[in-house]
């Protein structure tokens, strides 16, 4: 088992596709440590808090001595253009690009020799829905976060981000038009996510650095215009 006794952190690993990599992690042998605002069995706190980070940085390295592997998935809305305050649009910058950037910060020194940064970030990145811009804005830094770690820790962290697009936390099969609108012909579950977390870490993507892999069925390849594929613009 490639990740035996590995150290693995993971930020919002409490639920969704944070908790499906924490749970394929360990079917893997690894020693996972999760920090959530929800219940968790290792850290209880908010990523947006600087102290809290480092509160929790201290008890990892305190408990291991060391990280093989961190996973930056946590991340929320608060909305955009339309209802998003100005607070509220920086606490979403706190959790989505601060949190990644100061967890790198704090573990620089602790990471072993082959490690991995992993950032979940979105095709939102690169595609819009109105008034997204809280989240969107968060996706977009922590891609440009990515290839900068990247070069900054050249050859000696490997940092890739993942883009998912629409996936189901619930693992629902669809079986209409959200599917089939799909280039694979299915929406997306945690799966898919966590299996390229795992590929993205090991020693088979050992020449992967400052990468990202969109995961969203071939939705951001797919052109679509008036009365193209059933799709028409009411105006």
């Amino acid at each position: 088992m490639e990740f035996e006794d590995k150290v693995v952190v993971v930020t919002g690993g409490a639920t969704g596709i944070g908790k499906t990599i924490c749970d394929e992690f360990r079917k893997a042998g690894a020693i996972v440590c999760t920090i959530d605002k929800d219940n968790n069995e290792y850290f209880l706190g908010d990523i947006a808090d600087e102290r809290t980070l480092k509160e929790f940085a201290e008890k990892v390295i305190s408990d291991y001595g060391r990280v093989d592997c961190l996973i930056n998935n946590a991340m929320l809305s608060k909305g955009g253009i339309l209802d998003c305050s100005y607070d509220d649009f920086n606490y979403v910058l706190r959790v989505g690009v601060s949190a990644p950037f100061m967890l790198s910060k704090l573990f620089s020194e602790h990471f072993t020799p082959g490690a991995s940064i992993i950032n979940i970030s979105s095709s939102r990145d690169r595609m819009s829905q109105p008034n997204t811009e809280s989240y969107t804005s968060a996706k977009g830094g922590i891609s440009a976060l990515t290839h900068a770690l990247a070069v900054s820790f050249s050859g000696k962290v490997r940092v890739n981000s993942i883009s998912p697009g629409w996936i189901d936390n619930s693992f629902t099969v669809y079986d209409d038009a959200n599917a089939y609108q799909h280039p694979a012909g299915r929406v997306g579950n945690p799966i898919d996510i966590a299996n390229m977390v795992l590929y993205l870490c090991s020693d088979k993507a050992g020449f992967i650095t400052g990468e990202d892999i969109c995961i969203d069925g071939g939705m951001t390849k797919q052109m679509i215009y008036h009365d193209d594929l059933g799709w028409k613009l009411d105006l």
